[in-house]
């Protein structure tokens, strides 16, 4: 029903990506991604899951009102509430999509549903009726396909079909698949759902095994047109297919994969960049197409080859994804406007206010550092911007510590607009910088991990500080980043406690597995 060369790119960043442990964004921050996301090219946004939490409705249903492209899709499990609710949050889309699914697999429906077969496919025929009374886009999937029974798999999809379905979804829940067999299990569905011409196959692949991009596009070669993917490959465990991969994949092996994308790849880098931001989860260094490493060429052999010619150790062009080489010559006596044209070359789009407040910082900013990099850009752009209205913010911060001094911190901070003072001893600085900060916003959080790395090259680099911090069951990231280290991990400490603090009023979710 489809061009059997287009590959739909369905992103579950937003949704899946989502449950990755301490990821939960705010409304402002997926309606950045999201935005980010329509001008990437993607197909379909898997915008959330809007029966989970009122938080998660609202930011549906504000993706879904302000996006005018791209199509929105909300999760719902196979039940009128959650379809009602999915409907109610996403129906002001320009093209809404219900996103339905069960498990069909016995393991799933005997233990966790506790229902016989017949009735899951009774159920999964009433959801997608009802999902089709509202739209004519509804999207149904098997959850734990790949170890469901191939037959009653064929089954389920020919009768949700028959109810409506134009999307039918083949997930590997929980990456358990090897890419021949879930190769032969794509084919098996295509020959043997007597009505697949009238819907187009997708698959979701986990990468528990590191075989998610692998399998996917294996599937993509037995049939598969809707892939089912995350920016970054962020999601719960071991995540999820990494869109960059398969898109470049498509891309830089045309001889192999006769398929398309709407992808524009030149944005991937910059979107990887704003994903990694946003939800304090860094990129390995190694990670394909968007790591710090991924073009980098430290060898003495390589280094001669691609000299001669860059073909020789490079398959694509860092240019192609977006990755530039150029660092942004501006300094303290730039304008606003030099300023704003290079970040809408960078794929952002921001409005008066938000450049007003951006612009101060790359002010302050352009009096620390020699050369400001995009890097640094879209630092100021996640911290100016997705942090204007958090419960506390950083006023100052003063550290006197040495060998011969003990470490001691003295901080200022607004919360709630109420401005806060206090100073405190510790073994280090940083350790005498939390304990204030701790004592001021009285958290019972305990820290976790706190990772430091150098945005950019150089001794002026900024640093970028993440902490992991729970506090009552609950996790939340944390990032900051400052030219000096220590006002970075105070910046990292206060913007984790401000994710607790929202969750604390959006509790977490109930995650979907698909």
């Amino acid at each position: 029903m489809n061009d059997d060369r287009k590959i739909i790119i369905f992103d579950t960043t937003l949704r899946d990506g989502e449950q990755s442990p301490g990821a939960s964004m705010n409304q402002a921050e997926k309606l950045r991604i999201a935005s980010q996301l329509e001008a990437l090219g993607v197909d379909v946004i898997e915008a959330g899951f809007p029966a989970a939490s009122d938080g998660d409705y609202e930011a549906v249903k504000a993706i879904a009102e302000t996006l005018e492209k791209a199509q929105i899709a909300a999760l719902c499990r196979a039940n009128e509430p959650d379809i009602r609710r999915g409907w109610d949050a996403i129906k002001d889309a320009v093209n809404p999509r219900i996103h339905t699914f069960i498990a069909t697999s016995e393991l799933h429906m005997k233990y966790k549903l506790q229902m016989e077969p017949a009735q899951v496919l009774k159920q999964a025929v009433e959801s997608v009726k009802l999902a089709a009374s509202f739209t004519d886009n509804v999207e149904f999937s098997a959850e734990d396909g790949s170890r469901s029974d191939r037959d009653f798999l064929c089954t389920v999809f020919e009768s949700v079909i028959d109810a409506g379905a134009t999307t039918i979804n083949l997930p590997d829940t929980v990456g358990y698949a090897i890419p021949e067999e879930f190769g032969e299990l794509v084919k098996y569905v295509m020959e043997n759902t007597s009505n697949i011409d009238k819907a187009v196959l997708s698959v979701h692949c986990h990468n528990d095994l590191g075989l998610a991009t692998s399998n996917t596009l294996t599937a993509i070669k037995n049939g598969a047109r809707q892939v089912e993917v995350t920016i970054n490959g962020i999601g719960e465990r071991a995540g999820n297919t990494a869109l960059e991969e398969v898109v470049m994949s498509l891309k830089t092996r045309p001889n192999f994969f006769p398929h398309t994308t709407g992808i524009d790849t030149t944005r991937i880098y910059p979107t990887s960049r704003l994903v990694s931001m946003i939800t304090g989860i860094l990129v390995q260094p190694n990670h394909a197409i968007v790591g710090a490493n991924a073009f980098a060429h430290e060898a003495g052999i390589h280094q001669d080859g691609m000299l001669k010619n860059p073909m020789t150790y490079e398959i694509m062009k860092p240019e192609t994804v977006g990755i530039s080489k150029n660092s942004l010559v501006l300094g303290k006596h730039s304008g606003r406007h030099a300023l704003n044209a290079h970040i809408q070359t960078m794929g952002y789009n921001l409005s008066d206010d938000e450049l007003k407040v951006v612009f101060k910082k790359f002010k302050n900013l352009a009096d620390k550092k020699k050369s400001i990099q995009d890097e640094d850009i879209e630092a100021l752009i996640n911290e100016g911007v997705l942090r204007s209205s958090e419960v506390f913010s950083l006023e100052y911060i003063h550290v006197l510590s040495g060998n011969t001094v003990f470490p001691t911190a003295s901080i200022q901070l607004n919360i709630n607009g109420r401005p806060v003072q206090g100073a405190t001893a510790g073994s280090g600085p940083i350790d005498a910088v939390y304990n204030i900060i701790s004592k001021l916003t009285g958290t019972k959080s305990e820290l976790l991990r706190f990772t430091i790395s150098a945005l950019t090259e150089g001794t002026d680099a900024q640093g970028e500080v993440t902490v992991r911090l729970k506090e009552d069951g609950v996790t939340a990231l944390g990032k900051g980043t400052d030219p000096d280290i220590i006002t970075a991990a105070a910046l990292a400490y206060i913007n984790g406690l401000n994710r607790l603090e929202y969750l604390k009023t959006n509790p977490p979710k109930e995650q979907a597995l698909l």
